[in-house]
């Protein structure tokens, strides 16, 4: 019944999730899963914990499938094989919740404090291969998602969580035969009703700065390409994203977005300036595009490859340029593939690109003003930790994300990647411009909320709205430092058994 009611924990995280959105279940998804962790040893409640969480791995990202069959070469069953492995890892997320709750209130601490610190340190510290935040369910009400500016997407699954708990709190009184709590409830209860009335001012007082600042149109290119055809065929690539460009030009756009890897032929790290000068002239207007940069160096490798975005004014001369840092396994690079290249061999399409190793925004010349830009690549705008440090160094009034997620097809991924990426603008209060090869494209404001976007899997622009925004938040500010001494706490309370004094 414990494994049952974990598995029933992993269906309904699934279920409330992006892709399937039913989002009011992120209110009582990790219920089964705190019943079912009562009373169990360590090892049992890690493996319930893996349970729930490989579960939920499986079908919320059941399109890794296809994406290691495009990437490994491997066969489907093999693929599939991996794809539980990446699973259960992924699930081990929850596992290490599992762990940290049985540990602690063995030891005499109270569960529900154990179980929310615990789940502080799950999302924070468990590295995961495909990052997700539990915050990312509500991400369709603006409402409960502001708190986001002030403690992140930890802040915001802890105000889920807190209900979860007072939920719980009802069942396991009655399975316990005892007198039912008040506090869990009533803390549930006010951590929703104070993240509602929060959220209510914060949305009021954004819309204010948003309307008294300076207004661009951004378009967006998204030409969908297909993955090997990107590669196969330059010209025709080129041709879609300057006809597109052109349409975007007759519309008013005072700049444009194209995506990553846009521009596919590679170019030379000492002569992009010069080689990226015509396609920058040729788009006629301010552009950010993804470009593949090639340098040589004196060593076996003969060159690395760097996975790009440039900037160009409305004359082609380029203003700056950012290498990705954070790479995607198999994607971008091999496992092990510069310690055993023969993997390479039986991995061919996996990538070999080499990660940058500076965060400095891109200047972008608009309307005779330049504006700084920070850029994120690919997955980087799903990693909150990450976009604060790119923020804090480039002081930006835009945020842009370029990336490609045609090799997930049309599945749950890009939406599930559009509603991870929505927490960035509330983090930072900016304006979030996200250029897509194959989708989701979409411009999305200092609250979160898309204003804007493009279907998956077809050729179509997006024209929308921005504003120039500087901005200052406390999670910018602070970042992450709440969740790392609550993780520290939860990890003591693992070793070190609670002293209750005894009464007279």
């Amino acid at each position: 019944m414990a494994f049952a009611a974990a598995v029933l924990s992993g269906l309904l995280y699934w279920l409330a999730f992006p892709g399937e959105d039913k989002w009011p279940l992120a209110f009582v998804a990790w219920v089964p899963l705190v019943v079912a962790l009562q009373g169990q040893t360590a090892l049992r409640a890690t493996l319930l914990g893996v349970a729930a969480g490989c579960t939920m791995n499986v079908a919320g990202f059941i399109w890794l499938q296809g994406m290691l069959q495009t990437f490994s070469g491997f066969p489907a069953p093999i693929c599939f094989l991996f794809l539980l492995i990446i699973c259960t890892y992924q699930g081990g997320r929850i596992g290490l919740l599992g762990w940290l709750y049985s540990r602690a209130t063995s030891r005499g601490w109270a569960p529900n404090a154990v179980f929310a610190a615990a789940f502080v340190a799950s999302e924070l510290l468990y590295p995961l291969l495909f990052p997700w935040s539990y915050a990312a369910t509500v991400h369709q009400v603006p409402v409960l998602t502001q708190v986001a500016d002030l403690g992140g997407p930890i802040l915001i699954g802890l105000v889920l969580v807190a209900a979860n708990l007072g939920i719980a709190e009802i069942i396991l009184a009655r399975l316990g035969g005892r007198k039912m709590r008040r506090l869990p409830l009533a803390i549930g209860g006010l951590a929703v009703a104070v993240s509602c009335l929060y959220g209510k001012v914060r949305i009021r007082a954004v819309d204010a700065l948003v309307q008294n600042a300076p207004q661009a149109k951004v378009g967006i290119v998204q030409a969908n390409m297909g993955l090997l055809e990107k590669r196969a065929d330059f010209t025709e690539g080129l041709r879609r994203h300057l006809t597109m460009s052109e349409s975007l030009r007759t519309q008013g756009a005072d700049f444009l977005v194209w995506s990553e890897t846009s521009a596919m032929r590679p170019v030379g790290d000492e002569t992009y300036t010069e080689e990226l000068h015509g396609l920058g002239h040729s788009i006629g207007l301010p552009a950010v595009f993804g470009a593949v940069i090639i340098k040589r160096v004196p060593d076996e490798r003969d060159y690395v490859v760097f996975n790009s975005a440039i900037s160009s004014d409305k004359s082609g001369t380029i203003g700056g340029r950012y290498d990705k840092e954070y790479l995607l396994m198999f994607g971008e690079y091999l496992p092990f593939g510069d310690t055993f290249p023969i993997l390479h061999k039986w991995s061919p399409n996996s990538g070999h690109f080499t990660p940058g190793t500076a965060l400095d925004p891109l200047p972008l010349a608009v309307g005779g003003t330049t504006h700084n830009v920070t850029m994120l690549i690919c997955y980087e705008d799903i990693l909150p930790g990450f976009t604060n440090a790119a923020v804090k160094k480039g002081d930006p009034e835009l945020l842009v994300n370029i990336t490609n997620d045609a090799w997930f097809g049309d599945t749950a991924e890009p939406w599930e990647h559009l509603a991870l990426a929505q927490l960035r603008a509330i983090e930072h209060r900016r304006f979030f411009v996200r250029g897509t090869n194959s989708g989701v494209s979409a411009v999305i404001d200092p609250v979160g909320r898309v204003v804007a976007h493009s279907g998956v899997m077809q050729q179509e622009t997006v024209l929308a709205p921005i504003r120039w925004i500087r901005s200052r938040t406390v999670y910018e500010l602070v970042g992450d430092w709440l969740w790392y001494a609550v993780s520290a706490l939860v990890t003591v309370w693992a070793f070190k058994r609670r002293i209750v004094p005894l009464k007279a």
